[in-house]
């Protein structure tokens, strides 16, 4: 199993990494379907099953898919371009990708929502179709976006979740116990054998480069959410607060009144600053879903911001560790708030954050572990409450959770010496047990929870 730091955080748009970011990269993918095949198309139609139909609009699928059939990526989304262009095509019914032509595609009738059955494959579905001069359908391929921005095919679906052409790897551990192992053997770190598998992969710059854009995303996004106030999109009308509140903080400081849980104000509104440019359809990146996008950052930010010592050239190792621990998760559970609820996404996060603050705290593989488990644990069985329209409010709330229960996790863990009772990989096959048996209609298709209590949304 080999899974990228950059397959883990990803540069993308908001507000979601399931139903926007992932439908995007579909239709990236199956333009270059297109362009592949003897014969040229003359329109495009797409149909939007399960989780995408149900919560398409209110998380931009529509806009995505069109965007994306259109040539837009997720990576370099220039919003004022797209809305140009949206406008475009709603009086034209055309779009015009590199090397395609112009096609026909009329956003009202070629772009369907299906509220029946999901497709068999998984609850997030697309299929894209590509048809001739007379509209009759010529070929067609299936997507599934699985979270966090991955997207398969239905064939490779079914070929198996952890397929990897690539070049060996050195470190190629796929438990938390083998990680342990290697370490051991090895005597590198968890962060030292993850940026050797990376360099197995890349050059060095590369790597460099690639995990200091990730970051330089994180905290641009968490400096605008805290200078930007107004109400965010959605039915709801929720009003933005991170601003208003993280202003209250500054103004305390130095004023002897600052009580000792202030500390966890300032994480939940570093992660909430994320969350609401999320919602708002600004740039934020994977970490390792939109949905929970403001846990990693908000922990990183914590600890460069009030922890003694704390350095920005450590920041990669924290990152590294980080995507090890969401590339286990991934690959033996799921990060997908459609396939296991909000644990596996908060929850993901949360262990994610907790093993890259002990790693900078310099604490020993075991207690990245046990720090990662603990995080992970505290999520367990948690349910996702969506919110339908552009705001997910309970999504919000639980990330500054997230990055609060991160950061005693790392502390708890810091404290011991790694050896516990409860492994990371019993908690992440309890996990995918739980969201085999947790009921659809609390996961993440708007059938559910506040979805249907809250009026007006």
């Amino acid at each position: 199993m080999f899974l990228s730091v950059f397959d883990m955080f990803k540069v993308g748009v908001g507000p979601s990494s399931s139903h926007t970011i992932g439908p995007m990269v579909a239709a990236a993918r199956f333009l270059d379907h297109l362009r592949a095949q003897p014969f040229q198309v003359a329109g495009l139609r797409a149909s939007l099953h399960g989780s995408l139909a149900f919560t398409g609009v209110g998380h931009a699928t529509d806009r995505a898919v069109i965007l994306g059939l259109a040539g837009f990526r997720a990576d370099d989304y220039d919003a004022d371009r797209a809305e140009a262009e949206l406008t475009r095509i709603a009086s034209d019914h055309t779009v015009s990708p590199e090397g395609l032509g112009t096609l026909k595609f009329h956003p009202k009738d070629d772009l369907e929502f299906d509220y029946g059955p999901a497709l068999p494959g998984h609850a997030n579905g697309l299929i894209l179709r590509g048809t001739d001069a007379q509209g009759d359908v010529i070929t067609q391929v299936t997507y599934y976006s699985i979270g966090g921005g991955f997207v398969l095919t239905e064939a490779e679906l079914a070929a198996g979740k952890d397929t990897d052409n690539g070049p060996p790897i050195p470190f190629p551990f796929h438990s938390a116990d083998e990680m342990l192992q290697m370490a051991a053997t090895s005597g590198k770190t968890i962060a030292g054998m993850k940026r050797a598998n990376e360099l197995s992969r890349m050059p060095d710059a590369d790597l460099d480069r690639g995990l200091a854009r990730i970051w330089e995303v994180m905290n641009a996004c968490i400096d605008r959410g805290l200078t930007t106030d107004g109400t965010l999109p959605g039915g709801l009308k929720v009003r933005r607060r991170a601003k208003g509140i993280y202003d209250a903080l500054m103004a305390e400081r130095g004023m002897n009144l600052t009580a000792p849980h202030t500390i966890n104000d300032y994480m939940s509104t570093y992660a909430m600053a994320v969350n609401e440019e999320n919602a708002a359809g600004g740039q934020v990146v994977t970490a390792p879903t939109n949905g929970a996008a403001g846990v990693v950052p908000a922990t990183i930010r914590y600890w460069l911001d009030h922890v003694p010592g704390a350095t920005a050239s450590r920041v990669p190792e924290f990152l590294l560790t980080a995507a090890a621990i969401g590339g286990l998760i991934k690959f033996n559970a799921s990060i997908s708030g459609a396939e296991c609820g909000c644990q596996a996404e908060v929850g993901s996060a949360s262990a994610m954050a907790a093993g890259g603050l002990a790693a900078v705290l310099d604490g020993t593989p075991e207690q990245i572990e046990n720090a990662a488990e603990i995080a992970l644990e505290h999520h367990l069985g948690m349910t996702c409450d969506p919110v339908k329209g552009l705001v997910q409010v309970p999504c919000i709330e639980r990330n500054g959770l997230g990055a609060i229960k991160a950061v005693s996790a790392a502390s708890l863990a810091m404290r011991g010496d790694g050896q516990h009772l409860v492994s990371l990989d019993v908690a992440i096959e309890t996990m995918r047990q739980t969201g085999v048996d947790m009921s659809e209609k609390y996961k993440e298709t708007a059938l559910g929870g506040l979805a249907v209590n809250v009026p007006n949304c």
